[in-house]
């Protein structure tokens, strides 16, 4: 599986994005899919997971009420919706699946097999 992550950019605090990851091959609908995000100097850190299985959705608590993500089956892509945007989101945001990831580990980045090469969001105040 091939990810490539796009939608990134620069956006005014309080502003929207959309983030969009398109995946290679026909496994990846059964894959759960996550977004994580790497600011300067700090560690990768989990955003968000739609799980393969029922499509769950799971939100790191500093994202939770401002972001959603979702998936389309039909196009293999998952989504990231971003609004009201603040400055401490900016950071380069992964996409990530993976087959047979656990619900106990959906928000752990070493338990994601595949990973696209991220896209940059900041957001100036």
């Amino acid at each position: 599986v091939q990810l490539q992550a796009f939608g990134g950019g620069l956006v005014q605090a309080g502003g929207s994005l959309r983030l969009s990851c398109a995946a290679s091959g026909s496994t990846f609908n059964r894959q759960t899919a996550g977004w994580f995000r790497q600011a300067p100097g700090k560690e990768r850190e989990f955003v968000a997971a739609i799980r393969r299985s029922d499509g769950s959705t799971y939100y790191a608590d500093s994202v939770k009420g401002r972001f959603t993500i979702s998936r389309d089956n039909a196009k293999s892509t998952v989504y990231l919706l971003m609004n009201s945007l603040r400055p401490e989101d900016t950071a380069v945001y992964y996409c990530a699946a993976d087959p047979s990831i656990i619900l106990s580990s959906v928000r752990q980045y070493s338990q994601y097999s595949y990973w696209g090469q991220g896209t940059e969001v900041t957001v100036s105040s």
